[in-house]
């Protein structure tokens, strides 16, 4: 019975490691909140034509990237390319 407690919680002493893609850190502390809502609101008039709502993903995407909510990459790894998106916002500068 022993081993049982380790299966379910027994590892308290160690920190959880999230993922590195597939999975963001939930935002608790509600620093994308505006372009998450943005999205969502999009979403909802555009239903399955996701496609027109690509320059509000890609502000939330790069909120979470400034926030550290998210690993920073190219956002053409992203399959966001300059051609195809109609915004104001720049590259995000690394470092």
């Amino acid at each position: 019975m022993g081993e049982l407690g380790g299966a379910f919680g027994g590892n308290r002493g160690l920190r959880p490691v999230p993922p590195e893609k597939g999975i963001f850190p939930l935002d608790h502390l509600h620093l994308c909140d505006q372009e998450k809502k943005e999205y969502l609101s999009c979403l909802k008039s555009f239903g399955h034509k996701s496609e027109k709502c690509r320059q509000f993903s890609k502000k939330y995407l790069e909120c979470r990237m400034e926030k550290n909510l998210m690993a920073k990459q190219d956002l053409s790894e992203l399959g966001f390319k300059e051609s195809n998106m109609e915004t104001s916002g720049g590259k995000i500068a690394e470092g």
